[in-house]
């Protein structure tokens, strides 16, 4: 796995060893997102999800009393390749950020690029960590339910 930020920009890359299209429907499934979209000390996570473009999503992470919602709406929805969507939340300052992500066949696995552009520069290492981490958990999510 690599990251790199650069300037308001932040790239996240993992070879995955689960097929592209399952890689896929886990990012649009509300039920797998909340297993897998905890980041750091997150315990849990709920979320809410209506698939298609213009469609909107909010998902809550929890850590003891605390909750962190993230917001978004789904700007491209391309099966099974590509997923682009806005990102909303305090850790954003509240401003829309866009995140999108590529998937590409490697062999028989998948290779994921997730980039997430417009990020207030003093915000790019917390989200290099949160989304390095929640990739790292969708890996052992979808190899464990193979």
């Amino acid at each position: 796995m690599s990251t790199r930020a650069e300037s308001d920009v932040l790239v996240v890359r993992r070879l995955l060893p689960v097929p592209r299209q399952r890689v896929f429907a886990a990012w649009l499934d509300p039920e797998s997102l909340a297993r897998w979209m905890c980041p750091g000390q997150m315990t849990r996570a709920t979320a809410e999800v209506d698939a298609r473009v213009g469609g909107k999503f909010l998902i809550v992470m929890h850590h003891g009393d605390l909750s962190h919602e993230h917001r978004g709406e789904y700007l491209v929805i391309e099966p099974p390749s590509l997923l682009s969507f806005t990102w909303i939340s305090a850790a954003t300052d509240h401003q829309p950020t866009v995140v999108t992500v590529e998937l590409q066949e490697r062999g028989g696995g998948t290779e994921l690029t997730l980039t997430h552009q417009r990020l207030p520069r003093a915000r790019i290492g917390a989200h290099r960590s949160g989304w390095t981490d929640i990739v790292r958990k969708l890996e052992v999510e979808l190899t464990a339910s193979k």
